[in-house]
């Protein structure tokens, strides 16, 4: 464990430069006939690439940089994060992580209407500025223990409320599970799920509905995540060379699981604007991290191992991807579970889609039902 160094975000115009080369010779090909369903079209993907020729980075480089930003060395990593420290000296601190494929960045608009918090939004290692590990395997109880060492042996928080979306939301329960002593409480927007063996052995019918219909999309759904699991550094060494694959891969994501009408991919920008899509591309252009962004899918953390339950005061927002997941599952997860609601509006990305309503529900849930240490 080493200190804390500052970090700037700055992209050499020689990078600018030949990202704009690239992209001015894309090579696009149209629709296939037939083709199935997906969240990307070839009209959409060469609107955004014009969008992306055109973009203002610096301004939106300037933007980042008004975030404070930081690398410290946990475990054998260098972690990127944001650290927004509050006004007020009594101030809660609380852990926000991304998932795949967004990044740190996209977490930023939900940091940001959280004045009264101390907000460290962390970079998950090997994703953006944060280097992969060295050795070992990226398992979701590593990273549970880095992310923990950051809040509390790097930035001294002994009590913090944790968050996590996609892969971090099994993070945000192992924090909780393995170190409630320091954990204040815990937001999920991502429910705890069972492992397929533990899902195996339900017996109450709503909650094998909710898992057979998932089971029934994964096959078409879940085909990214095969590939990033079985053939990672095939399909990394196209995405990394082309920025208009990369691109269409990301944005894909992106709209199939926000709370858009399917149909049009351009719906993807009343939750999550192309300015917001086009930095998630940026960061994994720039920073050539998409091949050890796949780690967690061939590395163990998307294959989880059975995570106890948790006794800390918890607080579920069910965001609309999931919309019919069973309350019984969460109440026998979150022991001390304060409230249990259903989004409204927002999908997957629920801090980037509703900042705003998210951030309100947190702040009540942590100022009613969280207790000061």
């Amino acid at each position: 464990m080493t200190g804390i160094r500052p970090f700037e975000l700055h992209v050499d115009d020689e990078v600018l430069d030949d990202l704009h080369a690239r992209l001015a010779r894309a090579r696009l090909l149209p629709d296939s006939p037939r083709k199935p369903r997906s969240g990307m079209t070839a009209g959409y993907l060469r609107e955004l690439i014009d969008s992306w020729l055109d973009w203002d980075w610096r301004a939106r480089e300037d933007w980042l940089n008004r975030h404070p930003q930081f690398i410290a060395r946990v475990d054998d990593a260098d972690v990127h994060f944001v650290h927004l420290r509050s006004e007020r000296a009594d101030a809660p601190a609380l852990l926000v992580m991304h998932g795949w494929p967004h990044t740190f960045a996209l977490q930023l608009d939900f940091a940001d209407r959280l004045p009264d918090f101390d907000v460290v939004v962390a970079s998950l290692p090997g994703f953006a500025f944060s280097s992969p590990y060295d050795e070992g395997a990226m398992t979701e109880k590593r990273l549970a223990a880095t992310l923990h060492a950051l809040m509390t042996d790097v930035l001294d928080y002994q009590r913090y409320v944790t968050y996590g979306e996609d892969v971090t939301a099994n993070v945000s329960d192992l924090i909780a599970a393995r170190y409630p002593e320091h954990v204040a409480g815990i937001v999920a927007t991502h429910a705890h799920f069972p492992t397929g063996s533990e899902r195996e052995l339900l017996t109450d019918a709503a909650e094998r509905a909710f898992f057979d219909d998932l089971s029934a999309r994964h096959g078409s759904d879940g085909a990214y995540g095969h590939v990033q699991a079985t053939r990672p550094d095939t399909l990394a060494a196209a995405l990394n060379d082309s920025p208009a694959g990369l691109l269409a891969w990301i944005a894909e994501k992106l709209v199939e699981w926000s709370d858009t009408p399917p149909g049009d991919p351009r719906a993807v920008e009343r939750r999550i604007s192309r300015g917001r899509i086009l930095t998630e591309a940026m960061i994994y252009w720039v920073t050539q991290t998409i091949g050890s962004s796949f780690r967690p899918y061939y590395e163990g953390a998307d294959q989880p191992d059975p995570i106890p339950p948790t006794s800390v005061p918890a607080a579920v927002f069910i965001q609309r991807h999931e919309g019919d997941y069973p309350e019984s599952i969460a109440r026998r997860h979150y022991l001390d579970l304060r409230v249990f609601d259903r989004l409204e509006q927002g999908g997957h990305f629920a801090a980037a889609e509703v900042p705003d309503r998210l951030a309100s529900l947190v702040r009540e849930f942590v100022t009613t039902e969280v207790v000061p240490a």
